[in-house]
């Protein structure tokens, strides 16, 4: 995994941890440049050997936390930073012991007082909040008591003023490090939450299209065939009507592959769809075959064949032993188009309650849940009724 794989899966507070170590070793550089000429000047009033090592272990703690923003993970990332923190700590505490010369006279303070908040920087990194800010604490009062100790007389003002400047000053970077890195958590929790939230929300969308697809089978094959059975009696169109039945409900606990469907095939699924419910209704194919789509989807085929089944099994209900019933399919590429005819009673579409499973679930309602689907039924009492199915696949 590279850096940037591994920087697209990190959470958000990881992210902005990589941005303080980055910002933290830049910072590092920024003071190595700037008081190069302080750490001369300073050298001569100790141990010989005691500002090379100095500066090695604080400037190069905070390098290799910027160079650990750069190519490593939050956790190793606070190691780093705990280290670049302890290292600061750990010299300045050092410092009276390594100081030989006479108190300097040198009015500029010595160089580890004038960043003590890089270094708080670094702890806010590596530890909580409140160990942070007493980190800073200490650190500021440590190393202002021994520039004062190391120079003749007063020349940087009190003492106590200079602490606390010091430590106020440096602490606005601490309480923003340390806000920002709490919205960073507060960011990470508030997505985790979400997503589980939507999960929720997926889960019991699909309980409820589950319950409304078994509901539709349930109305358009089982009730369907007890009322045909009920009013028509036992014959051969309610007994292929009850086979019929049964093959869709094993097909609901044992569900067929979604293979798309070519064109001819999508046409004798929507054959078998009406003719399983009237099988001498006709049935006409419009077919280009310069026109002829590669596909179709295999949920919209399916679909819009349960709509026509209900479409004809509402016809043969309804329209009257003597109405006369055809289906139209019409395929084009990314189109489906199927019309449900017959010249029956008809009826007053306005009429008709919404909570009717027959025309509001089973048909409408079914191809409107289908993306690019819909469903339009047009009739009037003694002019028969027009149904029409389509499916537009999505630009």
């Amino acid at each position: 995994m590279t850096v940037g794989d591994a920087a697209g899966s990190e959470s958000s507070s990881d992210r902005i941890v990589r941005a303080f170590a980055q910002f933290i070793g830049a910072g590092y550089i920024f003071y190595l440049l700037l008081l190069l000429p302080n750490i001369i000047s300073f050298a001569g009033y100790l141990w010989t050997w005691w500002t090379p090592v100095a500066v090695a272990v604080v400037f190069g703690s905070g390098l290799w936390l910027g160079a650990a923003g750069v190519r490593e993970g939050a956790g190793r990332i606070r190691t780093v930073a705990a280290v670049a923190a302890t290292a600061y700590m750990g010299i300045a505490l050092t410092w009276p012991l390594a100081w030989v010369g006479p108190p300097s006279p040198d009015r500029t303070g010595f160089w580890l007082v004038l960043f003590p908040g890089l270094a708080a920087l670094a702890a806010t990194l590596a530890w909580p909040a409140g160990i942070a800010v007493g980190y800073l604490l200490v650190a500021t009062v440590a190393v202002q008591v021994f520039n004062h100790g190391s120079h003749v007389g007063r020349v940087n003002g009190p003492l106590l003023p200079d602490i606390m400047f010091g430590f106020m000053f440096c602490l606005l970077f601490v309480a923003a490090a340390i806000m920002a890195l709490r919205t960073g958590r507060i960011l990470d929790d508030t997505r985790a939450t979400s997503h589980e939230a939507a999960a929720h929300a997926a889960r019991a969308a699909a309980r409820l299209a589950e319950r409304k697809r078994f509901g539709a089978l349930i109305h358009d094959h089982v009730m369907a065939t007890l009322l045909s059975a009920a009013r028509l009696g036992a014959g051969p169109a309610v007994s292929r009507q009850a086979k019929h039945a049964i093959v869709r409900l094993d097909e609901f606990r044992n569900p067929a592959p979604d293979d798309d469907f070519d064109a001819k095939t999508a046409v004798a699924h929507l054959r078998t769809s009406a003719t399983a419910v009237a099988p001498s209704i006709a049935v006409r194919a419009d077919l280009e075959p310069q026109a002829m789509p590669a596909s179709l989807p295999a949920e919209a085929v399916r679909t819009i064949g349960a709509a026509v089944s209900e479409a004809v099994r509402n016809s043969m209900l309804h329209a009257g032993e003597k109405a006369e019933r055809s289906v139209s399919v019409r395929i084009r590429p990314g189109q489906l188009k199927v019309e449900v005819l017959d010249n029956g009673r008809g009826f007053d579409v306005s009429a008709v309650s919404p909570h009717r499973l027959g025309v509001a679930v089973s048909i409408v309602g079914r191809l409107r849940q289908l993306p690019g689907g819909d469903a339009v039924v047009e009739s009037q009492p003694g002019r028969g009724t027009r149904v029409l199915l389509s499916w537009r696949a999505s630009e």
